[in-house]
Parts: C-alpha cells; sequence; structure tokens
C-alpha cells in the first residue's frame, strides 16, 4: 500500500499437497520465534489482533487454502469450493474461521466427516473437537453474491474492502487490513500466513488472475479455468483475485525474475507504464538482495487505489497508482511487507515506513536530488498527520492506513540511517527481511534487533517516532 500527499489526498497504493500429512496428524508447534517456509510452510503462531480483535481467531493455524472459483458475471454469483488444512493452536469443542454472511454454505466436512456448523454474522463455528497441534482438513461448499465490508478507514478511496464488482460484471479484490472474508472463509489476520492455490472458472473473454504462478489455463465450451499456486505462505490481506477480461504480457528482470502484466484488452499504455518496473526491481535488488519470490505480477483492476498483494501486485487504473514511484514502493513490500509481515496491524508502519523510505530514496536518484530535501518536504506535513491520527504505532484504530504510519516512520528511518551512516543503514535494511524470511514479526522483535545489529540501545529512538504525541526534532 502506498500514500501520497497529491492536493491533499492520500491514495492507496502491500504448494505442498495435502496428501503430504495424513488428516487428524500431529503437527509440530510453532516456537516463540517466526517460522519459515523451509521449517513447515505455512505453519505460523497467531494472535488476536491488538487493532482489530473481532477478526482472526488465535486458536487456528491455517497452513494452506485451496480455492475453486467460478462466477457468473450476469446473476453476480460465485460458487465455491474451499479445502482448508489448519492446525488447532488448542484444545477446543470447536473450530472458527471469517466468512462474510452474504455467503450461505452448503455443506462443511471434517476429516471427510460431515460437521454441523453455525454462520452467524462474519463468524462460521464448526462443532469438532480440537485437540492442540493436531492438524485437520476442511472442506466447504458455498455460494452467493459476494460484497464488499466497510473499511476502517478515514479515506476517499478506501470506503470498502474485500471482493469488488464493477457494473458490467468484472472482480477484483483488496482486503487491508481485512476482507478476504468476503469471500472466502478465512483466518483473516496477519499473524497466520498459508499457501494457497486456485481454480478459477469464468465465461470467456474473462480470466481468473490470482497471486503466485499460473500453473494452466484452458478453455471448454465458452468457460476459462485458470489454476494458480502461491508455494509460499501469504497472510491472508496479500492475497488477490481478479476476474476481468485481461490481456498477460511476459518478460524478465535483468536478474531473472518472471515478470507478468495482466491489464485490460486494448490498453497497450498501461503495459508501456508497466514496464517501467524491472528497471526498479534491478534498483531494490541492489539494496534488498535477491528478490524473494519466484515471480512477480502486476494486475490493473476498476479501482483507484492499489497495494502490494504478493508476487501480484494490484493496482488502480490511474495515473498515479501506475506511476513509476508506486511501482517501486509495492516492489519495496514483496521485502518488507511480505516476506516478512507484521503480527498484528498494530506495526503497519513496519512495511509502510520502510516501503515509504525506499520510494523517497528512489525518487531523490531519479529526480538528482537528495534524499534530506525528499524528507524535508514530507516533515511539513507529518506533525498534522500525528496529530489527526495518532503516532504511527498507535493510530486511531478507525483511521486505517493515513499518512501518520507513512511519513513519520519514513522520516525516522531516515533519521536512523544518518546515525548510522549509509553503509551500515543499508546492510541491515537488507538483512533484516532475510533474517525473517517468510515469517512475522511485531515492535520488540524489530526495534530490539536493530538494537542488537548496531550494538546501540535504540529502544528511546524508537519510542519517541513511533509512540510519541509529538514528532521528534530532525537532525
Amino acid at each position: 500500500m502506498v500514500a501520497a500527499l497529491v492536493a491533499g489526498v492520500l491514495l492507496l497504493a502491500g504448494c505442498t499437497s495435502s496428501d503430504d500429512e495424513p488428516d487428524g496428524s500431529p503437527s509440530p508447534a510453532p516456537s516463540a520465534q517466526a517460522t519459515t517456509s523451509s521449517e513447515s510452510p505455512g505453519l505460523s503462531n497467531p494472535v488476536e489482533d491488538g487493532v482489530y480483535p473481532e477478526v482472526g481467531d488465535p486458536g487456528v493455524d491455517a497452513l494452506e487454502y485451496a480455492l475453486d472459483i467460478a462466477w457468473d458475471p450476469d446473476t453476480r454469483t460465485m460458487t465455491g469450493r474451499e479445502t482448508v488444512r489448519l492446525r488447532a493452536t488448542d484444545d477446543a469443542d470447536h473450530l472458527q474461521l471469517d466468512l462474510a454472511a452474504d455467503l450461505e454454505i452448503g455443506s462443511v466436512s471434517v476429516d471427510g466427516s460431515d460437521a454441523a456448523y453455525e454462520h452467524r454474522g462474519k463468524d462460521l463455528v464448526i462443532s469438532h473437537a480440537a485437540r492442540a497441534d493436531q492438524v485437520y482438513r476442511l472442506v466447504i461448499e458455498y455460494d452467493g453474491t459476494p460484497t464488499p465490508v466497510p473499511a476502517p478507514s478515514q479515506r476517499r478511496d478506501m470506503d470498502t474492502i474485500g471482493w469488488e464488482t464493477t457494473a458490467d460484471g468484472e472482480v477484483w479484490t483488496m482486503q487491508q487490513p481485512y476482507g478476504a472474508y468476503s469471500w472466502y472463509a478465512v483466518n483473516d489476520q496477519p499473524s497466520d500466513k498459508a499457501l494457497y492455490s486456485f481454480t478459477i472458472t469464468a465465461p470467456a473473454p474473462l480470466v481468473g488472475v490470482a497471486n503466485g504462478e499460473l500453473v494452466s489455463r484452458s478453455t471448454t465450451a465458452g468457460e476459462t479455468t485458470t489454476r494458480w499456486e502461491l508455494d509460499e505462505p501469504a497472510a491472508s490481506y496479500l492475497v488477490t483475485i481478479a476476474i476481468a477480461d485481461l490481456v498477460e504480457t511476459k518478460e524478465r528482470s535483468a536478474s531473472g525474475v518472471p515478470i507478468a502484466y495482466w491489464t485490460p484488452r486494448g490498453r497497450p499504455e498501461l503495459v508501456a507504464k508497466l514496464r517501467e518496473a524491472p528497471a526498479g526491481l534491478d534498483w531494490l535488488e541492489e539494496r534488498l538482495g535477491p528478490y524473494p519470490f519466484g515471480s512477480l505480477g502486476f494486475l490493473i483492476v476498476d479501482s483507484t487505489s492499489g497495494m502490494e498483494t504478493q508476487t501480484m501486485i494490484t493496482l488502480g487504473d490511474s495515473a498515479y497508482a501506475t506511476s513509476p514511484e508506486v511501482l517501486v514502493h509495492e516492489m519495496a513490500h514483496q521485502w518488507w511487507g511480505d516476506q516478512v509481515t507484521p503480527v498484528d496491524w498494530r506495526d503497519m508502519w513496519m512495511n509502510e515506513g520502510m516501503a515509504m523510505f525506499i520510494q523517497g530514496a528512489w525518487q531523490a536518484q531519479s529526480d538528482g536530488t537528495t534524499i534530506e530535501s525528499v524528507m524535508d518536504e514530507w516533515a511539513e506535513t507529518e506533525p498534522r498527520l500525528r496529530s489527526d491520527h495518532g503516532p504511527p504505532a498507535d493510530y486511531d484504530p478507525e483511521a486505517f492506513g493515513a499518512g501518520n504510519v507513512y511519513y513519520g516512520p519514513a522520516l525516522m528511518w531516515d533519521e536512523l540511517r544518518k546515525r548510522l551512516g549509509d553503509d551500515e543503514f543499508w546492510r541491515l535494511v537488507r538483512a533484516w527481511p532475510a533474517a525473517h524470511d517468510n515469517g512475522n514479526a511485531d515492535y520488540a522483535d524489530i526495534t530490539t534487533w536493530w538494537s542488537e545489529q548496531t550494538g546501540e540501545d535504540l529502544s528511546g529512538f524508537f519510542d519517541d517516532w513511533l509512540l510519541g504525541e509529538t514528532t521528534p526534532q530532525r537532525s
């Protein structure tokens, strides 16, 4: 996600087979530290969110979602079959996921047996005794007309989140901080990362696009089916889907990363704009290290917003959302936000502040100016943003995604750069995501890590910038 001060407006611009483990079999519990894909794909240590506790359930740890979705644009109806492998984190008499009330459940099974359930509001509660650290396989059949959910935000480009349907029946999704539950049953909280696969069917010329690698595409009897696999774990807010008349254009970056541009048919000018991305990716890899995933995609949808959905960046069809600085910002999130993800929404400053700082560094080089001059400009507005919406790590929950979580932390990172020197600062910016590959981190994790790595006690520095009611003085 990216924020920009443009005419005073903030714009939003961030598989293993189920046969690998027998149903109901024990799975090792995660340690207190973030787990990695190499240890156990999809294994997480879910928490109750500190900002939005009504979404997500720490009692379950989703390991893998397989989503089979068919879309009828004429009736605006989605038919879904979802298979979820999840681990119970504690003994309980039920398993619970988030699923919007707009969607009607046809059946639920657990490990092959029908299960009773209640669907109260957005809570899908499945009556099945659960034992801590056992893995269960749920199959959920459902259908209905998905609708977006209200966003806890004051931004004009972010009234609703989740599943959006256009006037002509095309579909796109953006769901930060939550809203994935508007179209599938999910533990909709960032600490629970999981693997994903998607099978999407729709009438041609519509085509389904999602995260990860396009495994297959076929058209039969006027219906196009695509299969996608995301083989590194992602938080639910980083998952995306679009069903539209889209055309794919392919190329590779200088380092060999496969890049795909999914753009509306007949819009070659959008492809031309997106072709700025490989140069930005090269610039990022010089500073952040090798791109952390197997592929990169850009998806243009009928929106004014955009965000860094993992490996498939979703961008609105607007001049700003497709600008080079936004491309750099959203690609930076693949390291800061996607490779390592906040434990809960209190720490969205962690990824948004760094992506904003990196965007500023890129803008300075592109414009032939200095990082300091960019930060000077941003510093003019930051005190008002902090006053209006709260400190970056203690913001107003009804003002999600406001500029206070972008610009204050960006200024903070620049102050730390000046304190440590460029070489040491960029070394640590590069080292943090790699050290927490496919994991999650919270305020204590990152602030302690930077103190340990620098040999300085930076706790007061971080507290002043992230929790202070007033903006610290810059050097």
